[in-house]
């Protein structure tokens, strides 16, 4: 394909399938992710915020 960044793909429909969303993201996971990446805490709150519950 060009240009090298273009983006193909298949879409494939069900008349039985359903979508699901994600929910909002709480303060202990908030917390937990800060731990797990060694990230501040406040930057994580400020990317996230539209997320956090």
């Amino acid at each position: 394909m060009f240009p090298g960044a273009s983006v193909s793909g298949f879409y494939f429909a069900h008349p039985d399938s359903k979508s699901f969303s994600i929910g909002k993201i709480g303060m202990g996971q908030l917390d937990d992710m800060a731990a797990r990446r060694g990230a501040a805490k406040e930057n994580l709150e400020r990317w996230l915020s539209p997320n956090l519950s």
